[in-house]
């Protein structure tokens, strides 16, 4: 097994600009895409992150991602929006969708968004983070199509559903806090570390996989070698299950979007749907009071002594922030395959220079 390589990440995030833009982004979303995806590797979501940037070039080229789509807007009402994707770049549609219901809930106190057909969003805490910094409390549920569905449901050996993320995300306690962000997928893992697994030739956790026989397995490949494939597991069995089921719901069904259950739908790259709901905390009463009580629930858990010394009570989020630190310091890790990815898909497209990695 090649050994991964280390980026530095402002040099990464120039070299992730440029294939963008090359692709056919204007500067701005070009910017928007490269820096989205750089947050998730800086956070230690690489499923999320640079890896998906080459199939992105090839969906452009396929006509399956559209560069500079604006959302279209099926129905506004002053707190209630529904918008089609046009299968444009999700991180730069969903953040502008994501600022109407900010601004919805600003002004009435709540807000409710929904999008469909749009191509991946890709990590969902970015769009609870975009609330969070506007002082704005969100709850996301997410569906994705793209081919066959790859998440069994509970007690079932193939898969029916895609990995359907829910992020909740809350401000701040204080002025230069931190928010509260849980964002993950309704399977045991992600798919894409599924990928990252399987590129690095590194086995999975138990209790993620199954093979095709519905037998047990920490193999990643069974995902993307075998025929018949394997399936992934939801988190915490029927649990995880039933909130992937209603993600399919909320988000695909609801929303007119496409559904995992559709064959003629799953050949469109890749194709999420997505329903928001925004709450501004200052509507409830009062906010200095929550945010006091707030301040004092997360000190109480991350007060109690930890099973192992080395490793304290974190909130969600905080892995992340830490994780991000280290890597700003050190360097992206990147494996060998991924690497090999990206920089043949520059190359397809005339860019040349690549960052030097360690």
């Amino acid at each position: 097994m090649s050994r991964e390589v280390i980026v530095e990440a402002a040099a990464l995030r120039d070299m992730l600009r440029a294939i963008v833009a090359a692709a056919g982004s204007a500067p701005a979303e070009a910017e928007q895409v490269a820096a989205h995806l750089l947050e998730a590797n800086l956070q230690g979501h690489d499923s999320h992150g640079i890896m998906l940037l080459p199939r992105y070039v090839d969906h452009v080229r396929d006509g399956k991602l559209h560069p500079n789509a604006a959302p279209e807007v099926i129905r506004q009402d002053p707190s209630l929006a529904l918008f089609d994707g046009r299968m444009g770049y999700g991180q730069q549609v969903g953040r502008t969708c994501m600022d109407w219901a900010i601004g919805a809930a600003r002004e009435h106190g709540h807000a409710v968004m929904g999008l469909r057909n749009v191509h991946h969003i890709g990590r969902v805490g970015t769009y609870g983070e975009q609330a969070a910094a506007a002082g704005m409390i969100s709850v996301h549920f997410v569906n994705g199509v793209s081919g066959a569905p790859a998440v069994a449901p509970f007690g079932g050996s193939d898969g029916r559903l895609s990995t359907n993320p829910v992020c909740v995300a809350i401000p701040p306690s204080a002025a230069g806090g931190q928010p509260l962000v849980l964002d993950f997928a309704t399977s045991a893992i992600a798919l894409g570390k599924c990928r990252v697994a399987f590129n690095a030739g590194r086995p999975v956790p138990e209790g993620a996989l199954v093979d095709a026989r519905g037998q047990p397995t920490t193999d990643p490949g069974v995902l993307y070698r075998d025929n018949p494939r394997g399936a992934l597991l939801s988190f915490g069995a029927h649990k995880g299950y039933g909130l992937a089921l209603v993600c399919e719901i909320l988000a695909g069904a609801l929303l007119g979007g496409a559904t995992a259950w559709r064959p003629e739908l799953r050949d469109r790259g890749i194709v999420n749907s997505w329903l928001a709901f925004v709450l501004d905390p200052a509507r409830f009463g009062d906010v200095a009071a929550f945010r006091s009580e707030l301040a004092a629930v997360i000190a109480d858990v991350k007060a109690s002594p930890p099973a192992d010394p080395e490793n304290p009570v974190l909130v969600a989020g905080e892995k992340e922030r830490i994780t991000k630190a280290k890597r700003l310091a050190e360097g992206i890790p990147v494996d060998p395959t991924t690497w090999g990815n990206l920089v043949r898909a520059a190359q397809s497209l005339g860019i040349n220079d690549v960052p030097a990695v360690g």
